[in-house]
């Protein structure tokens, strides 16, 4: 039995060799809560990928299909984040009404774009890691922080499965703060992300509208447009468009409309 170890908490494997002759992982032990339980796949530490085989040697299907748009960009007022709001597995749209901003606190906020049950676990986990630093240190976490948070924490699983591509954004002492984390253990800060199926189209978008000094009302409309034009381009976009400022004080919601709503009103304007 082979001794493995992940964040701190150990656990035992079936998987002795690479051969193929013993690769069955163990399925988790009811009377040991902290043994955690391996995907049941052939070398499934190393990675799970389109030739990856159950028990039986049937193949599992791991590279799953989904598609989403999420934007997030600096300007002078503060940070803007637009979102979509459908949730697809391939052609079939599984819902229109997928929350994809997660409120980690009062001034942080997460996207969501890959594997929906992924990216809201961990920023759940984030949220409670932010707000024990806020109460062992008497003051909230900073934007970099919390990234580096995730990033170590989801490196952990690098191989295994997770389908994440997040932003981080927020207001600390330093100002506003805008990073892009996923599951490979990417996690870089830029000015302008777009990350989703229908990125490209945001992104023709905001290259022909953004520039640092947008008016408030500006900044919404670009971030609104530029996920309308995504849903309207990209199967897997669509649903309700949500926006949020980040500034000073915090986040607040500027709205949420049906971008068919959008699309007859930005059609009526021409």
């Amino acid at each position: 039995m082979a001794l493995q170890e992940i964040c701190g908490i150990k656990f035992e494997s079936k998987f002795e060799s690479f051969n193929g002759e013993k690769d069955v992982t163990d399925g988790g032990n009811m009377e040991n809560p902290t043994q955690l339980a391996l995907p049941p796949t052939r070398v499934s530490k190393f990675g799970l990928g389109d030739k990856s085989m159950d028990e039986y040697g049937r193949p599992i299907q791991m590279n799953y299909d989904h598609g989403t748009t999420t934007l997030g960009f600096k300007y002078q007022g503060g940070i803007v984040l637009a979102v979509d709001s459908r949730a697809t597995g391939g052609q079939y749209i599984g819902s229109g009404s997928v929350k994809k901003i997660i409120e980690i606190n009062d001034f942080l906020l997460g996207t969501m774009a890959g594997g929906a049950a992924d990216c809201t676990y961990w920023e759940r986990v984030l949220s409670k890691q932010c707000r024990l630093y806020e109460l062992r240190n008497k003051e909230r976490i900073s934007v970099a922080a919390a990234s580096k948070l995730l990033v170590n924490m989801t490196y952990n699983y690098k191989g295994m499965g997770l389908s994440m591509g997040v932003m981080i954004a927020g207001w600390d002492k330093k100002g506003p703060g805008l990073y892009y984390v996923d599951n490979d253990g990417t996690r870089t800060t830029g000015e302008v992300f777009s990350v989703g199926s229908g990125s490209l189209y945001a992104y023709g978008v905001l290259d022909s509208g953004y520039k640092f000094d947008l008016a408030d009302e500006e900044a919404y409309e670009l971030g609104r447009r530029a996920i309308y034009h995504a849903t309207f381009r990209d199967a897997s976009s669509g649903g309700i468009i949500r926006v949020y400022h980040i500034k000073q004080t915090g986040w607040v919601k500027i709205s949420e409309e049906d971008c068919t709503e959008l699309h007859y009103k930005y059609a009526a304007a021409q």
